[in-house]
């Protein structure tokens, strides 16, 4: 169960119903234990209609942030190691993704306006981009902390709102929130 307290998370989860898209959402009460090595908890497996299998790791953000910066995406490296090793545990079949979660608290937007979803009376944009992709961007923000981020500009230039990500496509009918694949 996802922690439900984690008002990005309960978000994301309401986004995946919304969209009528499978998941597991993981029980982050208790590490994992591979080779010796204990491992954060994914937050979520999602596995799309159109045969598409994601490991992903949920980064809730405030767009802006304290400071009024946006696009803060900073991750802890650990949190990277332990998604990689997930990924490495499930096989091929299925893709790392950190998807951050963006209460939206301004009048800018980190997706299109038809992206946004509201979910307990805020406002949410969901990005994502893919491990390895985020690794060979990454800079170190914090080696005491053991914090990487990936360069706002560019970070900007290369995260992609979720639906985008996963090909949803939205249906035109008022009501019908299934998922489809573009192009189906």
């Amino acid at each position: 169960m996802t922690d439900r307290s984690n008002h990005y998370e309960a978000a994301f989860e309401a986004r995946l119903r919304s969209w009528g898209v499978p998941y597991v959402a993981v029980d982050e009460a208790r590490r994992a234990l591979w080779a010796g090595q204990s491992l954060k908890s994914l937050d979520f497996i999602v596995s799309t209609p159109w045969g598409r299998n994601f490991l992903v790791d949920v980064k809730g953000r405030r767009f802006p942030g304290s400071g009024g910066r946006y696009w803060k995406n900073w991750s802890f490296a650990q949190d990277l190691n332990s998604l990689e090793s997930w990924e490495r545990l499930f096989g091929s079949g299925f893709e790392a993704l950190l998807v951050f979660a963006y209460w939206v608290r301004g009048e800018r937007l980190p997706v299109p306006a038809e992206s946004l979803f509201e979910h307990r009376g805020r406002r949410y944009g969901f990005v994502a981009m893919r491990l390895p992709e985020y690794r060979l961007h990454m800079r170190m923000i914090s080696p005491r902390w053991g914090t990487v981020e990936v360069p706002p500009r560019r970070f900007r230039q290369l995260a992609q709102p979720l639906e985008v990500l996963w090909e949803i496509s939205f249906p035109t009918q008022a009501g019908d929130s299934t998922p489809l694949p573009q192009g189906a």
